[in-house]
């Protein structure tokens, strides 16, 4: 344990394509005290994919279970498939003093702030610098088909309207600025007074001897 006090989630959400993967790691990469929430999922494992790592898989009859004991700060079912964030998974990380990345859309994020107490989420919304962008971005990874894409623009234009739900907005329109400006959001949180990340007590300590 570190001796950063109580840690805090960092919900990120952004439409697909909008870059949120890349400043993601590059967080992981160049700060500390920072993980990376692992959600569970009924969907089956894709090749390559390792349990405990991209998802915790689980089968419906246990998530339903968990379900029904309140056991997710947020969860959704997409396509079929269940996705949840576990409490505990979450808890256990805070209460390391680390900080958690919540990779969910608007309506995850919703569901955690209404479970947790406001000084413990800070929201960060992640924006393309215009519809034409986004397209160039989602058609240049040559990985979907253009239905796929049309999905994805429609869900893109949900996800954007949402965004004065946020506390931070963050327009990618230049990776190394967007990196650097989405590190400064989580170093000037930390040093809010509210999260106590300085033993000040002891400091003040220190001073109080010497009177």
């Amino acid at each position: 344990m570190n001796n950063l006090g109580r840690g805090f989630v960092i919900v990120l959400s952004a439409p697909s394509g909008a870059g949120k993967g890349t400043l993601a790691a590059h967080l992981l990469e160049t700060m500390s005290a920072l993980r990376w929430s692992v959600s569970t999922t009924t969907r089956a494992p894709r090749p390559g994919e390792v349990a405990g790592e991209a998802y915790h898989f689980v089968d419906v009859d246990t998530f339903c279970k968990r379900l029904e004991q309140d056991a997710f700060l947020e969860w959704a079912q997409v396509f079929g498939n269940y996705y949840g964030t576990e409490r505990a998974n979450v808890e256990s990380v805070l209460a390391n003093g680390e900080d958690l990345i919540l990779d969910i859309d608007w309506q995850g994020a919703r569901q955690v702030r209404a479970k947790l107490p406001a000084d413990a989420v800070v929201s960060i919304a992640i924006l393309p610098p215009s519809r034409q962008a986004l397209q160039e971005r989602l058609e240049g990874r040559c990985t979907d088909d253009p239905q796929v894409i049309a999905r994805r623009m429609a869900q893109a234009g949900e996800e954007i309207a949402h965004w004065q739900e946020y506390d931070y907005l963050l327009v990618n329109d230049d990776l190394q600025r967007a990196c650097q400006d989405l590190a400064a959001i989580i170093t000037a949180e930390r040093l809010r007074r509210a999260r106590e990340r300085v033993p000040v007590q002891k400091i003040l300590a220190t001073f109080a001897e010497s009177m």
